[in-house]
């Protein structure tokens, strides 16, 4: 304790004349703290609320998959920018050791520096996160993702959260830096701290391997799909896939990201095998700069790693999905044309009477429940519970025919009305439901309905595993219970009804229905993606200018020595172009290695297990959005190296050569 109080004071001195070298964190910590802060009053808020928009999202899965997301990234940055604010600082480290200082005095410090750091950093996230939250709100509610009349509710929990998880990551982050430099002996550590030795140590390569495994264990069990995992309606639905498909691809990141100390050299000696046949040492320097410091490259870089591959990633995933869902919906249809609202959740009462009135034209509206239960003999073989959440169904007003054409595996699809329900036949097979057995399905409102279980059938992504007739369903639908969708069919010589405009509707034919990214579905899928990658994509990109300005920072000496020894300032600030273009490679190279691998892990997922029978997708990568995430990416990263270069340069070489560390 008396040890501590000695330091803790040093730890304020440190802090108070060498500012400069911990802006970068504070800046990391303070954004990390207001991402998770934010992200967590939306989740806390969003409790028992569900959208208007049956097509949307659940606001709940949105906004924890956005937080998990900023809070997966925000970690990330922290961690790795707090260990290199202390591995940049390895002299003074060193001269500590060759002083006397004993690790553990020196852990205790850096643990003080992070400490103070941290406290200030979470009094401005907090306040910074209570500035953002109300207006994402808005542009969920907006965007229709929200229910009207969502907004927050200021609370202390989710905000103490993110200052606990944040400031925890920071220390965790500065102390295992702290060891590393601790660990050396008095006589070596002025050479220690010259370059990085090892950088893949013990501990690191545990949760490296461990991970890996966990990683293969996890994706085996969602390519088979085991009897046990299949009883649950939550992992065993489709329309789940994409989730567990995100979190997959997440953890391939991680798993990259551990291996980036081992992955990073040899990429870089690839990158830059032209270099030593080029004329001039400025190639060269920022070659072997890269490879001598690998910790400040691995630092770095991990900014722009997340930024390229969270976007291949994840829009991958969502374009894979989306031209998956198509394709299944497109062959399963029937009707030849499909009534969707031009704008909000459902058709107006005069559109759907107006596409009845019509001669020749038969017509098969849908719409969307929630059940509480479905249940068999009174067993609670699909019952709500805390990890299962609602059973989704889609109700059926009119002939079932009329809209799809699904391949049937037991009973008919024709007797479908009355009390009766139809399922996915993958759903029979995990509960154990034949043709013929009763259920009982428990409505939203509290109110059981016995039912006949008349078909099992293969549903599309476009609907979900319960079918309903409306004749049982209809008193029982909560909120605005539209259609959300008019599936038409038209005899021999009868045109395509003409209700656009007018009506607020538009008619798009079978053949082109589900492919344009103006659809319900499509616009829910983007507006998805850009709520949960959005603000993780903001804080890294943030996060390249502010490591990249520490790396540079970080650096004065060594340009002063360059100038001293005949370099001129064109020559440090192309050096300094060349690192910042290397690491965005490096990390580009790295980005689109895990984006092709969580892409054809996608694709098997969906092949195996949403168009089975049907002509498998191939692999393709989103190379625009890719390509814009590498523009943005290495734009911002030669800015914020080449602009605080640039303005050191303008002080006299000797100053900074000769200035006390």
């Amino acid at each position: 304790m008396g040890t501590l109080s000695l330091l803790l004071p040093v730890a304020v001195a440190t802090l108070r004349r060498r500012w400069t070298g911990f802006i970068g964190s504070f800046v990391a910590l303070t954004l990390g703290v207001a991402l998770i802060g934010a992200t967590g009053l939306l989740v806390s808020t969003s409790a028992g609320l569900e959208n208007d928009d049956p097509s949307a999202p659940s606001l709940k899965k949105l906004l924890t998959f956005m937080a998990g997301m900023s809070g997966f990234v925000s970690v990330f940055v922290v961690a790795s920018t707090f260990a290199f604010a202390v591995a940049g600082r390895r002299r003074e480290t060193a001269l500590l050791r060759a002083v006397g200082a004993t690790p553990r005095q020196i852990g205790l410090l850096v643990l003080g520096e992070a400490v103070v750091v941290s406290l200030a950093a979470s009094v401005c996230g907090v306040v910074l996160g209570l500035v953002v939250a109300p207006p994402f709100a808005g542009w969920l509610v907006s965007q229709g993702a929200a229910p009207r009349g969502f907004s927050v509710d200021i609370g202390a929990g989710p905000l103490l959260i993110a200052v606990g998880i944040e400031t925890a990551v920071a220390v965790a982050g500065a102390c295992a830096a702290a060891r590393r430099a601790g660990r050396v002996r008095p006589v070596e550590a002025l050479a220690d701290a010259a370059v990085d030795g090892r950088v893949m140590t013990l501990g690191r390569w545990l949760w490296a391997v461990g991970h890996l495994v966990l990683l293969a264990g996890v994706l085996a069990l969602f390519a088979t799909m085991p009897a046990m995992m299949r009883r649950d309606p939550q992992l065993r639905d489709p329309q789940n896939l994409p989730v567990f498909s995100l979190l997959i691809d997440v953890m391939a990141i991680v798993a990259v990201a551990l291996f980036a100390p081992l992955l990073i050299p040899p990429l870089v000696r690839l990158l830059t095998l032209p270099v030593p046949l080029a004329p001039g040492a400025v190639g060269l320097l920022a070659r072997q700069n890269a490879l001598g410091a690998v910790r400040r490259t691995v630092s770095t870089a991990t900014p722009m790693f997340l930024v390229v591959g969270l976007t291949g990633t994840v829009v991958g995933s969502t374009l894979a999905f989306g031209e998956a869902r198509s394709l299944q919906s497109r062959a399963s249809l029937a009707a030849q044309y499909v009534v969707e609202p031009a704008s909000g959740a459902t058709l107006s009462s005069a559109a759907v009477r107006d596409l009845r009135a019509l001669p020749g034209v038969r017509t098969t509206t849908v719409r969307s429940a929630l059940l509480a239960g479905l249940d068999l003999d009174g067993v609670n073989s699909l019952t709500v519970s805390a990890s299962s959440g609602t059973i989704a169904a889609t109700v059926v007003d009119g002939s079932l025919a009329t809209a799809w054409k699904l391949p049937t595996e037991a009973g008919s699809p024709d007797r479908l009305s009355g009390a009766t329900v139809a399922v996915s036949g993958a759903l029979a097979t995990a509960r154990g439901w034949r043709v013929g057995d009763r259920l009982t399905a428990t409505f939203a409102d509290g109110a059981p309905v016995s039912v006949t279980l008349v078909a099992l059938v293969r549903t599309p992504l476009s609907t979900a595993e319960v079918l309903l007739p409306y004749a049982t369903a209809a008193r029982h639908l909560t909120g605005d219970a539209g259609p959300s969708a008019a599936y038409v069919s038209t005899g021999q010589g009868v045109p395509a009804p003409r209700l656009d405009g007018a009506d607020g509707v538009e008619v798009t034919a079978a053949a082109q229905w589900g492919s344009a990214d103006s659809g319900p579905r499509a616009r829910s899928d983007w507006i998805a993606m850009t709520a949960i990658l959005g603000p993780a994509l903001l804080y890294a990109l943030i996060a390249i200018v502010n490591t990249m300005t520490m790396s540079t920072g970080d650096r004065l000496r060594d340009f002063s020595v360059l100038r001293l020894t005949g370099g001129n300032d064109r020559q440090v600030l192309s050096m300094v172009g060349l690192e910042a273009l290397l690491t965005a490679a490096t990390a580009t190279v790295l980005a689109l290695l895990v984006t092709t691998g969580t892409q054809a892990a996608t694709l098997m997922l969906i092949n195996r297990r949403v168009l089975a029978g049907g002509s498998p997708l191939s692999l393709s990568l989103p190379w625009p959005a890719i390509g814009a995430a590498a523009a943005a990416g290495l734009t911002l990263a030669l800015v914020s190296s080449l602009l605080p270069a640039g303005l050191a340069l303008r002080a006299r070489a000797p100053r900074p050569a000769g200035a006390r560390q």
